[in-house]
């Protein structure tokens, strides 16, 4: 990206502002922090907004808001399918996982894995994530954050010289979003997601008006020079961003993943007040993915005939930014971009700390009190955070690694995915079963990996598929790993491992005689017929 961006001064009070609030919210609430259970889970105590604000917020990072807008210039609006299924992937979870989450109390997703089948599933599902958690969740949202702000702010510290001034910069954001992360903890995150999620909405709504502002509001002249296609959001099978196979069995895989099992998603919804606000929240947080392709797809896609000749893709955002919008609104969208980084990086941090804590200390160390569970907590996040901090500029030495790193989700998914889904709906599904695929799912994940990635053991990759295409591929072969298994062995759950933990063998739900609007149902029905009258318009 080019470095040529000027910030006006107002701009920078603005952000300066943005960071003032954060610190402040910070320090109210890690006052009311004292227990592990409020450092990790809040106290239980998060209503249906805070949930589902915080939901949208930790997932749009400063990588999301540039990479949505540049794979819409480049390749048209169907990245926007990984936005609006996180909907379809909330209904489901709502529906059939999180009275399991909620009705168990687990405080980590690996938890309900122990309760389920065995405590060697929970702790390999545990190491996986915490691992994939600090180097690439983490450290790569203070690499990218860092790149970012240093495309606007090209020296902020000119006196230490480039190398010194990346490095600062990265410990600046891992520093700022450690503190009131580890002080405050979910709470602090969550609150602070609140505002972070406002801003981003306000901001990524600034630039879709000013980008159609360019052609008089009209949808006729925004959309007469798009390629053909560019506006269509299921693509032809052998399209290279995203074929509509991918998009069929592939991208509710990772949605799945991403929204139902991912701790540092989760948590919010294991931090809810009650059944009921955890659903309310989850619905909350599904609608408001169904914004992204409006508000940051489609000026994007608009950047083609803006901006035809731009190099790359990264350039389109802060384009859009520096060129379209006037002094202060600059300042309120740079804002928003600083809130996704910092709402990314919180959320990894204090997520990571508590899969530790819980599922590695707590158990070693059963009688620590909950004071000393919350300073182990604090403790541990500010370790991780420096871990996270040291590793992120090392990121720019091994691009190649790096790339491995990102593709390797699709890899390190299906596994997980079919122990969990199989694992609910399948009452015969055994401890074996569930740790064996856990395995032997990755030593097939990495073989497959391997094998269709070129220049590892093949100039040119046997396998050619979309990564989308072989995460739903991995994931059928992984369920088939889990029927064979558990076919073979004799081991049969005990009433505890199924009792409310399986969807047969859930307690009876009694529905609330609550108004309309506040029925999950009605509420679940409602995005997903948002979600169908999208698909039908951009089909």
């Amino acid at each position: 990206m080019s470095p040529n961006f000027p910030i006006a001064t107002l701009d920078l009070a603005i952000i300066g502002g943005y960071f003032l609030i954060v610190f402040a919210i910070g320090y109210v609430i890690a006052k009311r922090t004292e227990s592990g259970d409020d450092l990790f889970l809040a106290g239980r105590s998060l209503a249906w907004g805070a949930i589902g604000f915080s939901l949208f917020a930790s997932n749009i990072s400063s990588t999301t808001l540039i990479g949505l807008a540049g794979s819409a210039y480049q390749n048209g609006i169907a990245v926007s399918n990984y936005e609006w299924m996180a909907g379809v992937v909330l209904v489901f979870m709502a529906i059939f996982l999180i009275p399991f989450f909620i009705r168990s109390q687990i405080s980590t997703i690996p938890e309900y894995l122990e309760k389920r089948f065995n405590v060697q599933s929970r702790k390999y599902f545990s190491g996986l994530t915490i691992v994939t958690s600090v180097l690439i969740d983490t450290a790569g949202g203070i690499y990218a954050g860092t790149i970012v702000i240093k495309t606007f702010f090209p020296e902020l510290f000119p006196g230490l010289g480039p190398e010194m001034d990346f490095y600062t910069v990265c410990f600046i954001l891992a520093l700022i979003a450690g503190i009131y992360t580890a002080a405050g903890g979910l709470a602090a995150v969550v609150y602070t997601d609140i505002m972070q999620a406002v801003i981003l909405i306000i901001g990524s709504i600034m630039i879709t008006y000013y980008a159609f502002a360019e052609f008089d509001f009209s949808w006729a002249q925004a959309t007469a020079q798009l390629p053909t296609g560019h506006l269509d959001l299921i693509k032809p099978l052998d399209d290279e961003s995203l074929p509509w196979l991918g998009t069929l069995i592939g991208v509710p895989i990772l949605g799945f993943y991403y929204w139902g099992l991912n701790q540092y998603i989760v948590q919010r919804i294991l931090g809810a007040k009650d059944l009921k606000n955890a659903r309310w929240g989850a619905m909350l947080g599904g609608g408001l993915k169904l914004l992204p392709l409006f508000i940051m797809v489609l000026p994007g896609a608009f950047a083609f005939t803006l901006y035809p000749d731009l190099p790359q893709g990264d350039m389109v955002f802060p384009t859009l930014v520096t060129d379209l919008l006037p002094v202060g609104v600059v300042g309120i969208v740079l804002a928003g971009l600083v809130a996704a980084i910092m709402s990314s990086i919180d959320s990894t941090l204090n997520s990571a700390s508590t899969l530790i804590v819980i599922d590695f200390v707590k158990p070693q160390r059963p009688d620590i009190t909950p004071q000393q569970t919350a300073t182990i907590g604090r403790i541990t996040t500010i370790v991780l955070m420096l871990f996270a901090a040291l590793w992120a500029p090392q990121i720019r030495e091994f691009p190649g690694l790096w790339d491995y790193l990102q593709s390797m989700l699709a890899y390190l998914v299906p596994p997980v995915v079919a122990i969990f889904l199989l694992g609910i709906f399948w009452q015969r599904m055994n401890g074996p079963a569930a740790f064996s695929t856990l395995v032997g799912g990755h030593v097939l994940s990495l073989t497959v990996f391997l094998l269709a990635t070129d220049g590892i053991l093949f100039e040119t990759a046997p396998i050619d598929l979309h990564f989308t295409i072989i995460a739903g591929i991995l994931t059928f072969l992984c369920m088939g790993l889990v029927v064979f298994v558990t076919l073979m062995t004799d081991t049969e759950p005990t009433a505890e491992q199924l009792d409310d933990l399986t969807w047969s063998g859930r307690a009876v739900e009694i529905h609330e005689d609550l108004a309309f609007y506040q029925d999950y149902r009605i509420q679940a029905a409602f995005v997903l017929s948002l979600t169908v009258a999208m698909l039908v318009v951009f089909w």
